[in-house]
């Protein structure tokens, strides 16, 4: 009974909110390889299309964690299924902790090879932020690695010293002992290609590199980065499931490119979500909102070898830590005081799925380049009561925290021709 009423709940609100159909400036070559007898397409193998590129975006959907065995892995992997989720982002990474990293490839394989039992297409996303702590030190570097960099294999740990801003900038960012990488340093490199192979082994297809721009202020022509990835994505013509691995990052100045090539296959943002002064708690998008991403993603030519005017991109629901002032109208990136998870996560049930339509639907109309990632699970900063964790699924005696909010994000899909 339960069920039913969500289901209509969430007919409602698409009812009233009225899915648009809106394409972005795509060539008839990549329109065509959308769809296969009707169907979307999901193939990709060595390069992906601009089809289907847009095909995985407008399926993403944020799942943090969810290879780390948080939550009930089994409901999990059916509500993705449920959805028809196809691009699963931030599964696995390591916001510092980068000694137990080998503990966690353990726990996330079989979760990796289950869910890809469950669906084959599903592309599962790595992050690899913008961190190094002195954890790393406890990690010894593989001969391969060496070898990759063409340096005589010695028997030593990762150095996180040697990954630092040399002249303390940017050293002891987040906490003591934990700073903001320099790419320009080779032992940051070494480091970079090593945990993204890590990743690739298990199963992963994409990687998000988080704070691109505060990585490489003594490599403004990003010669360092093009360099590792350019590693990476060879590794991963070799090892990965498909030959490939599909790059985005945070990006503020809208892009990153040289000689007319992209250096991501993709663009990703928070939302940046604006308060509406006279209806408390309620937030709405704007065009040039902040440096919110829409109208600005840059184009040129892809990793795959193909050219737009504008990079397609994705959207999220970002979570940046607690304010102190949650509640309270405090401006620049905070929503109503919260990160912009917490901010949803803090509202009514059916506001949580009537805006979740708005946000579609104006990503849509205003950006036709631009897709919203749907929030699957997240760390909530700001707890909801005694929860501190953002769960999409359906609630039931197995996800009694759940949000509700899976339903409306597969009604909404659903919608989306």
């Amino acid at each position: 009974m339960k069920n039913d009423v969500v289901i209509l709940m969430v007919v409602t609100v698409l009812a009233l909110c009225g899915i648009a159909e809106v394409y972005g400036n795509e060539s008839k070559h990549s329109r065509d390889s959308r769809y296969i007898n009707g169907k979307r397409n999901y193939h990709f193998d060595g390069k992906i299309s601009r089809g289907v590129l847009e095909n995985y975006l407008s399926r993403a959907i944020t799942t943090s964690a969810m290879l780390h065995g948080i939550g009930n892995v089994d409901d999990n992997i059916r509500m993705l299924t449920n959805t028809g989720a196809k691009l699963v982002g931030r599964a696995i990474y390591r916001w510092g902790g980068e000694a137990a990293l080998e503990e966690l490839l353990a726990i996330a394989k079989p979760i990796a090879m289950k869910l890809h039992e469950a669906d084959s297409y599903i592309v599962l996303q790595a992050a690899v932020f913008e961190i190094v702590t002195e954890q790393v030190n406890q990690i010894p570097i593989p001969s391969s690695i060496f070898g990759e960099f063409n340096i005589e294999p010695k028997k030593r740990n990762f150095r996180y010293e040697s990954m630092l801003y040399p002249d303390g900038h940017r050293v002891n960012q987040w906490s003591r002992g934990g700073s903001v990488p320099d790419m320009s340093q080779l032992e940051t490199r070494m480091w970079f290609t090593y945990l993204s192979a890590r990743y690739i082994d298990i199963g992963v297809e994409a990687i998000h590199f988080g704070q691109v721009e505060i990585m490489d202020d003594r490599d403004p022509e990003h010669l360092h980065w093009r360099d590792m990835m350019n590693r990476i994505r060879q590794y991963a013509k070799k090892h990965a499931r498909r030959h490939m691995v599909i790059c985005d990052a945070h990006v503020p100045s809208g892009g990153i490119v040289h000689d007319d090539k992209l250096m991501f296959d993709f663009h990703s943002f928070p939302l940046r979500i604006d308060e509406v002064l006279d209806s408390p708690q309620h937030g709405v998008l704007k065009m040039g909102y902040l440096d919110s991403i829409f109208g600005r993603s840059k184009g040129g030519i892809t990793p795959s070898g193909w050219k737009c005017k504008s990079l397609p991109f994705i959207v999220e629901l970002d979570n940046f830590g607690r304010s102190g002032h949650e509640g309270q109208n405090i401006g620049r990136h905070w929503i109503w005081g919260y990160d912009e998870i917490c901010w949803f996560a803090h509202q009514s049930e059916e506001y949580r799925n009537q805006w979740l339509c708005y946000a579609w639907n104006w990503v849509r109309k205003h950006d036709p380049n631009g897709y919203l990632q749907m929030p699957g699970s997240r760390v909530l900063a700001a707890p909801v009561g005694k929860i501190s964790w953002y769960w999409a699924n359906t609630a039931s005696k197995t996800v009694p925290n759940g949000f509700n909010q899976e339903e409306t994000i597969k009604a909404i899909w659903k919608e989306d021709r």
